[in-house]
């Protein structure tokens, strides 16, 4: 059959072409870590025939798994050969010439703008096999699927094309080939060869070879004790199991026996990657089952609110035989999760406790992933909940929802929020202002997850949490933060009556009520949305994603010690109802108004322009 087929040309997918043009110049300043990368991948692909000779006998290979390395000094190429699972046509077509995930475009804007002598991205989007490029004038893989009988050979410059032909290998696995450029010639030393498999491959559990010696110690590094196992040992098994370049931020390395025997080997990352929001919110901890691996994508092993962690679970007590599918309804596999879980949620609370400044990174990166759980795990809410950190109005780091409580001011009765898409916006929002002259804290919640764990956990300690943007802010129980500030609040307020009435009769059903506000203090007007009416942000985000149509009318608040407010209200005294055309004009702006600081529109853009034209011509012209 393949002697029919001819050496076909194809052109790389877009993004691969930017990528190999940022690679092959020297994305790394460490080009070393090519080699680690494709050992990886051999690697990889040895634990996926393994798997699959579970089910299907003649899949398995009649030897052991090995990695072997060869370098010839004269040709100037090195070899780095695996007898894994191989590839077919399709699988090199998907694997070698494409970026197969979403979010493709924002990775190679962040590759070119990355410092080029820090890496980091590359790893993080799987993408390791391109580094070859790094070292490689040109790249030829030979491979043959296991189960197949055909072989293919795919070869590149990294230039732009790639081709693949027709070919012989008398065995499954894959031979990547790299004819190295002159300016990388060290990478044909064995002596050179050697040293980076020991930096960086000590720890793969197959076999890397060099002629008749193997490199490393080819054993299952969360197999052996803690603390055996060095730092170094532990940052490039998380490497090597994540595909990424930075350091790990936490370690967790935990052995469970009893009932149910489990070992995990878990990291937390220190940069951020990529795929973290993409729908699928994929797990990327890896099954073994006495030390096979089975699967790197197990969906009830770690919660998808965990999905940040690398690393590896191996148990003793999982069927060997079992189908991934099986493994989803498999009890044991539930507890394993719980266990884990649990213990994860007790590492992060140590270490929020002992460092905090180490923390606050940690829920920079992921804090919003994290509260996912409080909507989704509601038998370990609590314990989530005092890991969550919070921005808020009080200067200094972020706080916890105890210490919060433990500076509420003499009367308040409630935990203040005020919920938006950013937290330094959200800082500078009119309805903050009376909060900030009594010395309240509220906190800044600007995470989508926000509003919707706010509908299932509504008050700690036994205060309720309030939305500063919805309902009567009834500051006057609240003890000010200094004397002045209560002074202040004894000033006679002007009478509003007149004006709220005419601004009624102008703006009718576009606003459901207009009243004086207890929280403004700087700012003329704000929106709010009525006790018991949907909050403004989560109204907000519903329409966004298409989940709400219409708005409900919002309830429109004046400051009564303001000039604009204070003018206003005495015109409307002196003046007959919906016969001025000023008022009439100023209470559209006054709407408007409102909406542009929440970051809205007025709703009429044209007659925003006319009435602002004509407010600011009588202004002029008195």
């Amino acid at each position: 059959m393949t002697e029919t087929l001819e050496k076909e040309t194809f052109s790389f997918q877009t993004e691969v072409g930017q990528l190999l043009e940022i690679v092959a110049g020297s994305l790394y300043s460490n080009r070393e870590v090519f080699l680690r990368e494709l050992v990886s991948n051999a690697s990889d692909a040895c634990d996926k025939r393994r798997y699959a000779g579970l089910t299907d006998a003649a899949l398995a290979p009649s030897e052991d798994f090995e990695i072997t390395l060869e370098v010839d000094g004269k040709t100037k190429t090195l070899s780095i050969s695996d007898n894994g699972i191989g590839m077919n046509h399709a699988d090199l077509l998907a694997t070698l010439g494409t970026i197969a995930k979403s979010g493709t475009s924002a990775f190679i804007e962040a590759l070119k703008a990355e410092d080029k002598d820090k890496p980091g991205l590359i790893g993080q989007f799987g993408v390791g096999f391109y580094s070859a490029f790094m070292v490689a004038s040109q790249v030829d893989v030979l491979t043959r699927k296991a189960g197949e009988d055909e072989a293919w050979l795919w070869s590149s410059d990294g230039k732009g094309r790639f081709s693949i032909a027709p070919a012989e290998r008398e065995t499954p696995g894959t031979t990547v080939t790299l004819h190295l450029k002159k300016d990388a010639k060290e990478f044909a030393d064995d002596a050179r060869v050697r040293h980076i498999i020991k930096t960086y491959s000590e720890h793969i559990s197959f076999p890397v070879k060099l002629g008749d010696d193997t490199l490393n110690a080819a054993d299952a590094l969360w197999t052996r004790p803690a603390k055996d196992i060095s730092e170094e040992q532990y940052t490039e098994f998380y490497r090597h199991t994540s595909h990424a370049f930075d350091a790990p931020w936490h370690v967790m390395h935990n052995r469970v026996e009893g009932t149910l025997n489990h070992t995990s080997l878990l990291f937390v990352p220190n940069t951020l990657p990529f795929d973290l929001f993409e729908p699928e919110r994929k797990s990327h901890v890896k099954l073994y089952v006495n030390r096979v691996f089975i699967s790197k994508t197990t969906k009830d092993l770690i919660p998808a609110y965990l999905r940040f962690l690398r690393g590896v679970v191996d148990s003793q007590d999982l069927s060997l035989n079992v189908s991934r599918e099986m493994l989803q309804t498999d009890p044991k596999l539930a507890k394993i999760k719980t266990s884990i879980t649990k213990k994860v949620l007790s590492e992060l609370k140590k270490k929020a406790s002992k460092a905090p400044e180490e923390y606050a990174t940690f829920w920079g990166n992921f804090g919003a992933v994290l509260k996912e759980g409080l909507v989704e795990d509601a038998t370990l809410r609590d314990r989530i909940l005092e890991i969550c950190r919070f921005a808020s109005t009080a200067e200094g780091d972020l706080t916890s929802l105890p210490d919060y409580v433990s500076r509420m001011k003499e009367g308040q009765d409630a935990i203040f929020y005020i919920a938006g898409d950013d937290a330094a916006k959200l800082v500078q929002s009119p309805h903050l202002e009376g909060f900030k002259a009594k010395g309240v804290e509220v906190l800044l919640l600007s995470d989508h997850v926000d509003e919707f764990w706010l509908q299932h956990i509504t008050e700690f300690d036994g205060k309720p949490f309030k939305s500063i943007t919805r309902g009567a802010a009834d500051l006057d129980a609240i003890k000010a933060e200094d004397k002045g500030a209560d002074d202040d609040d004894a000033n006679p307020e002007a009478d509003l009556s007149a004006l709220i009435a005419a601004i009624k009769l102008e703006l009718g059903a576009t606003v459901k009520d207009v009243r004086p506000s207890k929280r403004l203090t700087d700012s003329p007007v704000c929106l709010i949305a009525d006790d018991g009416d949907m909050d403004v942000n989560l109204e907000r985000l519903l329409k966004r994603h298409g989940q709400l149509q219409h708005s409900a009318p919002r309830v429109l608040e004046l400051n009564p010690n303001h000039a604009i407010i204070t003018r206003l209200a005495e015109r409307a005294s002196q003046e007959a109802a919906g016969s001025d055309d000023l008022l009439n004009d100023a209470a559209h702006l006054l709407l408007d108004q409102a909406r542009i600081v929440e970051g809205e529109t007025p709703t009429d853009a044209p007659e925003f322009a006319r009435r602002l034209g004509a407010v600011m011509a009588r202004a002029f012209g008195s």
